[in-house]
């Protein structure tokens, strides 16, 4: 496919893998994508044996001061340790007996670090709500997950759902109908540790509307932990991801279909590396970007991603 560039939106300017869901991950001067997304991408996650189902930052919010490297370069489908430097500088490995015991006492409740499983083990993944596999094949049209979710705010149900998803009193959920079914089942696609899809997307064009509706708020986008940041021509302005929704981006040699908005959490608020916590942030997203920010995407073609390449909308 020949490059227009007519049709060039940007280049990108930063690659991200996390090598453990939730903890600040590597920055990346070029990766391979496979159909599973960026190769070493969140092979690492914590399950709260406690509740029983995989969690992260959400309800943990200091593991977002944690960090992560991988002691090896991922190959052939294997997982490799990672090396985990906690918020005091400390440093313990995936491989050290006393990992999750270490893990615990920082988020102060019993965990245990794992490596992704496969597909197959559907319980890994199944999250801990009575029903969750009942609600699965309930919810395998988006139609009527905005049943269940009507049911759930009419009822007053979904106050457990709000306070993971930071919302206020007063505030407007957002519309979760548009995730895969699989998540209202699964905590995360079974044999992934994705949200919901393989990679996450945000532009430099975005960031900036948000400094501009919340100047006093610090717009890093370490916050929002994408795959790719991309930096858009000087021409585009706003939210531009928004009009990207069912298309197709090529970079380098890659091809990917850009799904869903990104719905945010409290986890842009929280503390973390170089980062102070700021619940504006999150007022911010709600009130002026309708409760998103960013894009989740698919894979159409597996390819090599580098800083620097240019970002085409086909």
């Amino acid at each position: 496919m020949g490059v227009n560039a007519m049709s060039i939106v940007g280049t990108v300017r930063e690659v991200w893998r996390y090598p453990v869901k939730s903890m600040a991950g590597e920055k990346l001067a070029g990766c391979d994508v496979g159909p599973s997304g960026i190769r070493g991408d969140r092979l690492w996650a914590t399950r709260d044996d406690k509740v029983g189902e995989i969690r992260g930052a959400r309800r943990m919010p200091v593991l977002l001061q944690c960090s992560a490297r991988f002691r090896e370069e991922p190959a052939n489908g294997n997982t490799p340790h990672v090396e985990i430097t906690l918020p005091d500088g400390t440093r313990v490995g995936s491989d050290d007996a006393n990992v999750s015991a270490r893990l615990s006492a920082l988020v102060e409740r019993p965990v245990t670090l794992w490596p992704v499983q496969p597909a197959t083990d559907r319980a890994h993944y199944r999250r801990a709500q009575p029903g969750a596999a009942l609600i699965g094949k309930l919810t395998r049209t988006q139609r009527a997950r905005r049943i269940l979710l009507d049911v759930m705010r009419w009822t007053g149900m979904d106050a457990d759902l709000r306070e993971e998803l930071s919302r206020e009193k007063g505030e407007a959920m957002p519309d979760l109908s548009i995730n895969p079914g699989v998540v209202f089942e699964f905590t995360t696609p079974p044999g992934t540790y994705f949200d919901a899809f393989p990679l996450h997307l945000l532009t430099t064009a975005s960031l900036d509307a948000m400094k501009q509706a919340n100047p006093a708020a610090e717009w890093d986008a370490r916050r929002f932990r994408p795959n790719f940041l991309i930096e858009t021509d000087l021409g585009l302005r706003g939210l531009v991801e928004n009009d990207w929704n069912g298309r197709t981006l090529a970079i380098g040699s890659l091809r990917l279909r850009c799904e869903i908005p990104t719905v945010r959490c409290g986890m842009t608020t929280h503390a973390q590396q170089e980062l102070p916590k700021d619940p504006s942030v999150l007022r911010s997203i709600v009130r002026d970007a309708g409760q998103n920010l960013g894009v989740y995407a698919s894979i159409v073609t597996p390819g090599r991603v580098n800083a620097g390449d240019p970002v085409e909308l086909v």
